[in-house]
């Protein structure tokens, strides 16, 4: 997407137009999801805009205003017949299924996106000033979405979807495809445990997460893994983890807590497992250098400002030193995996 009215040839004055630009433009495909424009395009390519008028309701200049915004971000190509999917729209949004961005990018509108109108004011105070939105008094988003079932099941939605898109780095590694019965932590609606399960027929899995969200993991066993999915409701911290299970899975979870936080959860991951066992850290992961990352940075200031007021996409060299400090040998990480992904690997001796 050109920035033709920044001048330079510097890339990062592109970047800059992206930035500035985004939140405007980020809404205008959101609304496009809602509105199903891009499904719509799919199946009626070239459509006109009097036939995208009668579809979506919209006003002839309101709806005039929302493609042209749309066109701006290269997400709809205008043609002499009408409008069409670009590629990337085609592949990313067209589509409603349990992987599509359309989830995604609605717990980003819902949840996510408003909380960054606080992040001054959350890095001064040190705290996630931005949960003060959200009823009740625990300290963290996960914890007060148990009293708001509409959001918790929006903001599930969106984190299944982009587990999904992210998942091949984790089921695809060959330690993985050798477990037995993976104690799931903090597995939240069951996305992560019911794939492994239908990937490994010969496993079994345990979910260990609180009991408003394990109520969402059982609903969500498909089933062809009943009997091989459990669910097994508790506190992360303060419960002990299920035990009978030869490795311990933290997916997406440790990122969510402070460092002493995560070598709490580390070491009772080492206390529950038998000589051998194993422990996967799988999620978001700065570069080394922490100078590049969209993805993880996006998350870590997220974490920051609303879900629990610490944590970060910490790097591989982190996890790799606080997993040796739990105890853990032979201490592996796999990089580069979807969408700035990690997988680290110790095991008991």
């Amino acid at each position: 997407m050109p920035v033709t009215a920044v001048p330079g040839t510097d890339q990062s004055y592109e970047r800059f137009g992206l930035i500035v630009n985004g939140p405007a433009l980020f809404n205008a495909v959101v609304t496009g999801l809602e509105l199903d424009i891009f499904g719509y395009l799919f199946r009626h390519p070239d459509a006109g805009a009097a036939a995208l008028q009668n579809f979506t309701g919209l006003p002839p200049h309101k709806l005039r205003v929302l493609l042209h915004a749309l066109c701006s971000t290269e997400l709809v190509d205008k043609t002499d017949d009408g409008y069409r999917n670009s590629p990337a729209a085609e592949e990313l949004l067209a589509s409603d299924g349990p992987d599509s961005w359309r989830a995604i990018l609605l717990g980003w509108k819902h949840i996510y996106y408003p909380a960054f109108s606080h992040l001054t004011s959350a890095l001064r105070a040190g705290t996630n000033t931005a949960l003060s939105a959200f009823p009740g008094t625990e300290p963290t988003l996960y914890q007060r979405l148990a009293h708001d079932p509409e959001s918790e099941a929006i903001l599930h939605a969106s984190m299944a979807a982009f587990t999904l898109r992210s998942m091949s780095g984790l089921l695809d590694n060959p330690e993985v495809a050798t477990v037995r019965h993976l104690l799931d932590v903090g597995g939240g609606d069951g996305t992560t445990a019911t794939r492994f399960a239908a990937r490994y027929p010969g496993a079994t899995v345990t979910i260990f997460d609180m009991p408003s969200v394990s109520g969402l993991a059982e609903h969500n066993i498909p089933p062809e893994v009943v009997g091989r999915v459990r669910v097994h409701p508790g506190d992360l911290f303060a419960d002990r983890f299920p035990g009978d299970v030869d490795a311990i899975l933290f997916s997406h979870v440790l990122e969510v807590f402070s460092a002493e936080q995560i070598q709490t959860l580390l070491a009772k991951a080492f206390d529950a497992l038998p000589a051998g066992g194993r422990v996967f850290v799988y999620g978001f992961n700065a570069s080394d250098d922490e100078r590049r990352g969209i993805y993880s940075a996006r998350l870590s200031l997220y974490l920051n400002v609303l879900a629990s007021g610490e944590g970060m996409a910490y790097p591989a060299s982190d996890y790799e030193s606080w997993m040796r400090r739990a105890g853990f040998a032979a201490v592996t990480s796999f990089a580069d995996l979807p969408y700035e992904h990690g997988l680290h690997v110790g095991t008991k001796a």
